[in-house]
């Protein structure tokens, strides 16, 4: 389904993926109103219903046995071949998504991330320095928000960092829908022919990185294509959506200045800052299709076996249910159960480096810039049309 197909699509199945600014079009909030499953108009004889509610998002991500994630569900639809396939942990169903996972999760507890907290810091020193250098404005989509998370993921990885510019632009371009669910899918084909490669040699010289301490321990158990695509998966979840954050959290202080104060001063309200951000601004917007394995009923809804089902994590995280006045970003309260990682078996395996990499990141910044400010009116900034992952194209400021 290329640009032309996407154009034919009604609005309103684009909408989850619409936004005003920082918030998710009215639309959203009057389609869980109305009720929280409901029919997205999709023209491709098929059956998709966009959860947007708090409880029935977790009701649906936390149900694995009735909704399944396996890619094959996807072939035949919109053009999707078999062959196109990314695998990892995303597209598969258990046993084998457990089996993956299990031998991922140790490398993600915040005991083994400990170890990058001190590369962390000097990865955010390094850039802040070079922004400090260079001649304003400054963009900091490009020059703060981009390079942390490449070099954080490469220095996991284990993998070349002069491959960075590759990186971003293979993942922008798979969460970018305007370009269509084939360039999407060709996008996941290139990381993972150079994801290949990179496994290849590792299993030659296993290194000190993810992909050699898990060749180290489960050599025999996973072949080259299960660590490509392991690999893929911690490359793209782990860079785009936290490259996302960085360039809007950013935002967020620079038009609340109450806010900037917080994380500039107060050590102790860091967490609780980017907790509030993470479930206010949900970058990753939709979680991952489900399919139905059989027929079940959602909130008085009946959907169907075979029947697509798409949660909408922006809208749930806005759901009163979950927080009182969920529509305003209040970084002093108690934080909430947020699902801007997912939920149940598939919640992202790198949520504790995202927050690891956010913590330092934000009060760096602010610290080290205190005066900076928007250097364009903000009702002129881009943000992406129809992404999953919602981010910035440019965030360009005065530092001084």
């Amino acid at each position: 389904m290329g640009t032309a197909s996407m154009a034919l699509l009604p609005d309103a199945a684009l909408m989850p993926l619409k936004r005003s600014g920082l918030d998710p079009v009215p639309e959203l909030e009057l389609a869980r109103r109305h009720s929280p499953v409901s029919r997205l108009p999709v023209p491709f004889g098929v059956n998709v219903w966009l959860v947007t509610g708090y409880q029935e998002a977790k009701a649906v991500l936390g149900d694995a046995a009735t909704f399944s994630n396996d890619f094959s569900h996807l072939v035949g639809n919109a053009g999707v071949q078999a062959s196109d396939n990314p695998g990892g942990l995303g597209f598969t169903d258990p046993p084998d998504h457990t089996r993956l996972r299990r031998m991922l999760t140790p490398e993600f507890t915040m005991r083994r991330l400990e170890r990058l907290r001190p590369e962390i810091r000097t990865i955010v020193d390094e850039r802040l320095d070079a922004m400090a250098a260079a001649a304003e404005p400054v963009d900091l989509v490009q020059e703060f928000a981009f390079p942390i998370p490449s070099l954080v993921i490469c220095e996991l990885l284990g993998v070349p960092y002069q491959d960075r510019a590759e990186f971003q632009q293979l993942s922008v371009a798979r969460f970018d829908l305007f370009g269509g669910v084939a360039a999407s899918l060709g996008a996941m084909s290139e990381s993972l022919a150079y994801l290949h490669r990179i496994v290849a040699e590792q299993r030659e010289s296993p290194g000190d990185g993810l992909l050699g301490a898990l060749l180290k321990e489960h050599g025999d158990q996973v072949s080259d294509r299960e660590l490509a695509e392991l690999a893929d998966g911690v490359l793209t979840g782990g860079f785009e959506t936290t490259a996302s954050m960085l360039s809007l959290g950013a935002l967020v202080m620079l038009q609340n200045p109450d806010h900037l104060a917080l994380v500039r001063d107060d050590d102790a309200a860091v967490a609780d800052f980017v907790e509030e951000v993470l479930r206010y601004l949900t970058v990753v917007q939709v979680a991952f299709p489900r399919f139905a394995r059989k027929d079940v009923e959602i909130a008085g809804v009946r959907i169907s076996r075979g029947d697509v089902v798409v949660c909408s994590l922006a809208g749930a995280n806005r759901d009163d249910v979950l927080i009182p006045d969920a529509d305003r970003l209040d970084p002093e309260r108690r934080p909430a159960s947020h699902l801007a990682f997912g939920y149940g078996i598939h919640r992202c395996v790198g949520a504790e480096l995202a927050r690891l990499e956010l913590r330092a990141a934000y009060p760096a910044l602010v610290r080290r810039f205190p005066d900076m400010r928007l250097a364009v009116a903000p009702e002129t900034l881009n943000f992406r049309r129809a992404s999953i992952v919602y981010g910035l194209e440019s965030l360009p400021v005065h530092l001084k």
